[in-house]
C-alpha cells in the first residue's frame, strides 16, 4: 500500500503531536509522582515513631561529611533536562534538609543560588514570617530560616527550618531542584 505525499506529512504530524503529548503526560506523572512523595513524608512525620524504631543516622568522618538517610523517606529532586537524580529532600515536621548528591559540586557563589533561591524565595518566606511575628501571630523563633552545609565552598546540604506550612515545602523542592538545574548549567557554560 502507498501513501500519497499528503498521507506521508499528516501521519508524520500525528506521530509529532503523539509524542508531545507523551512528553506532556510524562512531566505530569512525574510532578504527581512528587506530590505523593510529599504527602507520603508528611504522614510518616505526622505518625508516632519510637525513637529507637528510627532509620535515619547521620555519619561525620573528619571532612567531607558523609551523610546516610534512608531511601524510602527521600524526594528525589532531578536536574531539569535530563532527569538524573541532582538531591534528595527529607521532610520532618521541623524542617527541610536538600542533601546534594556526593558527585555533584556547584559553589554556593554559583548564580542563582543566592539571588534565587536564598534571596527571592526563601528571603520572601522570611519576610512574610517576620512581619507576623512582629504582628504577634506566630513567635520569633518559628520564622523560617536556612543553613548551608558545605565542603570547602560546595554545597552539600540546605537546610530550612521551621518552614511551618506544608504548602511551602512544593514551593522549596521545586525552586530548589531549578535553582540546582540553572546551577550545574552554569558552570558547564
Amino acid at each position: 500500500m502507498k501513501f500519497s505525499e499528503e498521507q506521508v506529512k499528516e501521519i508524520v504530524a500525528l506521530k509529532e503531536n503523539l509524542i508531545e503529548q507523551i512528553d506532556t503526560h510524562q512531566e505530569s506523572i512525574e510532578k504527581l509522582e512528587k506530590n505523593i512523595a510529599v504527602l507520603d513524608s508528611f504522614l510518616i512525620g505526622s505518625s508516632f515513631t519510637k525513637a529507637s524504631q528510627l532509620k535515619t543516622k547521620t555519619v561525620v568522618q573528619n571532612e567531607p561529611k558523609i551523610i546516610e538517610k534512608p531511601i524510602e523517606n527521600s524526594i528525589p529532586i532531578k536536574r531539569g533536562n535530563d532527569g538524573k537524580i541532582i538531591a534528595n529532600a527529607y521532610i520532618t515536621p521541623e524542617q527541610v534538609s536538600i542533601i546534594l548528591d556526593n558527585d555533584i559540586e556547584i559553589s554556593v557563589e554559583t548564580p542563582p543560588f543566592k539571588s534565587f533561591f536564598l534571596d527571592r524565595i526563601i528571603g520572601e518566606m522570611k519576610k512574610k514570617d517576620t512581619v507576623e511575628a512582629e504582628n504577634g501571630k506566630i513567635q520569633k523563633e518559628s520564622v523560617i530560616d536556612y543553613i548551608i552545609n558545605k565542603n570547602g565552598s560546595d554545597i552539600r546540604e540546605i537546610i530550612i527550618k521551621n518552614y511551618r506550612q506544608k504548602e511551602r515545602v512544593n514551593e522549596l523542592i521545586n525552586t530548589a531542584g531549578w535553582s540546582l538545574t540553572r546551577m550545574l548549567e552554569n558552570i558547564n557554560k
